[in-house]
């Protein structure tokens, strides 16, 4: 394509000044609109997926049932694979606003504003410039990967919040022009490490020094973050040891296990859970960044020219060095690279804001046709799939309905960019708001059976909630009966899965009906009441573990699920 096509005429100047003042006066607003428009009200268009959300629903619902706050406990069985804050967090939400989709969720919402609310203060900070720190700010919002776990019930938004308000800590102690502005920021470093150690772990205290620790070497001030860092131990410390000390009596195997199963063996162990490439993670830093991954690349060279700057060189290494450390490990899921977004951001909207201020749309235009590809790419397979292969069946009509108009959207978003990049260069941010909000609600009908079985459960509750005894042999199907019932007793049918550690405590063996007991089980169930069992049956293995039950049961099915109703026996 020539190159004269990407001139910008002259009368845009005016456009571009416009429109930078426009969201210099309003950015605060617009952000919160955003937040409330495409981060809040989706929180309960669609049910929770499995097997995360209902295992986090699930979890803090139980601690809220029993008051036991040290230790988690899945389905009533020990869980120690993450610590308790972050299940604290969900927990809150839920006493908060119920035991519903909003209140499950609404822990994840209000984490990722506030790491959008890092970027602004930290972006006004720098540069004292209302536009560029609605840039960054909305940049950081609109990465796919951060507004989609918004609205997602995990704890990555949590950990996220605090290892960003570490590190944004960490720059504001070492800018700071007074003692007290200075010894404020290494404690608020320090609570920010404890409460990320309490949320995910150890890599809550790395990720910061993995950082600091090169930039103050680089920048020969080792001995600052040697005082700041030991103030920031002694908080973290104190934060810390109270729960460290509790869960230490209640629960003595705690450490062994999370520290071993959680840290050593997923970093390092040959056969390490979701193990991966050691090049996984830069393909998906683009990914996670659309509708912005057209910006990475001038983003990333005004960075390194500018890196001798010690701000722009901080966020090259807060995005560089974690995404290499975690490259290194063997166990790599999408989620973890979430706190290097947050320097890329800062990158990104810098350099998007100079070029427009300079009258250059053409890294904009760029990005828009990028994003206009792989929207049409997107269309085309799904109406190819649909003559080929129907993934959506006559009743998912209004489903595949939505679906096009989010592509629509999006198609229109940054078709407008692409034509009006000095104007319209805020358009992607609509296009990805509108794709997170309703793309989720928007699923067949077998893939809500199958990936949201709380949906099907929810149907049925008066007659589940009335059974003594609840079995399931799926473990996603079973904490969404769970926590739809607000019941951790629902045993395990043929079925371990994650929960075999806790399974193998000798006060917890009897949750566990195998295959070759569950007729026996059965009959002593329904000696003392009715029983309520939900089935996936997906495989031959599955079919065979349903004809093992008794056949008087009421049935109901959607998708691959199975609810049965079975009466208590007569004398």
């Amino acid at each position: 394509m020539n190159s004269a096509n990407f001139k910008v005429l002259p009368d845009k100047r005016f456009a571009s000044t416009s429109t930078i003042d426009f969201v210099a006066r309003w950015g605060i607003p617009l952000l919160a609109a955003a937040f409330i428009l495409f981060y809040l009200i989706p929180l309960t268009f669609h049910g929770l997926w499995i097997p995360d959300e209902t295992r986090y629903a699930q979890i803090s619902q139980e601690m809220l049932s029993t008051g036991h706050w040290a230790a988690p406990h899945f389905m009533g069985l020990r869980y120690f694979e993450k610590p308790v804050a972050g299940y604290w967090w969900i927990a809150a939400g839920q006493a908060v606003f119920g035991s519903n989709l909003f209140g499950v969720r609404i822990a994840s919402a209000l984490s990722t504003g506030l790491s959008v609310i890092l970027v602004y203060r930290l972006a006004r900070h720098l540069w004292r410039d209302s536009a560029k720190s609605f840039v960054c700010a909305m940049l950081y919002m609109s990465f796919g990967l951060v507004a989609g776990q918004a609205g997602y019930t995990n704890l990555d938004p949590q950990f996220t919040l605090w290892a960003n308000l570490s590190l944004v800590s960490v720059w504001f102690a070492l800018d700071a022009t007074s003692s007290r502005h200075r010894r404020l920021a290494w404690i608020t470093v320090g609570a920010a490490c404890a409460i990320g150690f309490m949320t995910k772990g150890f890599l809550a205290f790395v990720l910061p020094v993995l950082v600091t620790l090169p930039f103050m070497i680089w920048q020969r001030r080792a001995l600052d973050v040697v005082r700041g860092g030991v103030l920031a131990v002694l908080v973290a410390a104190a934060v810390c040891l109270p729960w460290v000390l509790t869960v230490n009596a209640q629960e003595p195997d705690f450490w062994h296990f999370f520290f071993w199963n959680e840290h050593v063996r997923r970093f390092a162990a040959q056969d390490a859970q979701h193990a991966q490439p050691w090049w996984f993670y830069l393909p998906l830093l683009a990914a996670s960044s659309l509708p912005w991954a057209g910006m990475l690349v001038p983003a990333l060279r005004t960075a390194w020219l500018g890196k001798a700057t010690p701000a722009t060189g901080f966020f090259l290494l807060w995005l560089i060095v974690p995404l290499i450390f975690f490259s290194f490990s063997r166990g790599k899921l999408p989620t973890y690279i979430m706190p290097c977004l947050l320097p890329l951001a800062m990158l990104a909207g810098h350099a998007l804001i100079g070029r427009i201020r300079d009258n250059d749309g053409r890294a904009v235009r760029w990005n828009g046709l990028l994003n206009l590809l792989l929207a049409v790419m997107a269309m085309v397979g799904l109406i190819y799939v649909q003559i080929a292969r129907p993934v959506f069946e006559r009743q998912d009509l209004f489903a595949l309905t939505l679906v096009y108009v989010v592509l629509l959207v999006w198609i229109i978003c940054n078709g407008l960019s692409v034509m009006r990049p000095l104007k319209m260069w805020l358009a992607p941010a609509v296009g990805i708001g509108v794709l997170v909000a309703l793309l989720p609600g928007a699923m067949p009908a077998s893939m809500v059976a199958s990936k949201m079985p709380d949906q099907f459960i929810a149907t049925h509750l008066d007659e589940l909630r009335q059974s003594d005894r609840l079995l399931s042999n799926d473990l996603g199907a079973a904490s969404a009966l769970a926590w739809r019932l607000n019941r951790p007793d629902v045993d395990l049918y043929n079925i371990v899965g994650e929960l075999k550690y806790g399974i193998g405590y000798p006060d917890a063996t009897q949750r566990q009906v195998d295959l070759d007991k569950v007729q026996q089980w059965m009959t002593q169930a329904r000696t003392l009441g009715s029983v309520g069992v939900v089935m996936r049956v997906n495989s031959t293995e599955e079919v065979q573990e349903v004809e093992r039950l008794p056949i008087d049961g009421k049935r109901y099915e959607q998708g691959n699920l199975t609810i049965l109703i079975f009466p208590k026996l007569g004398p």
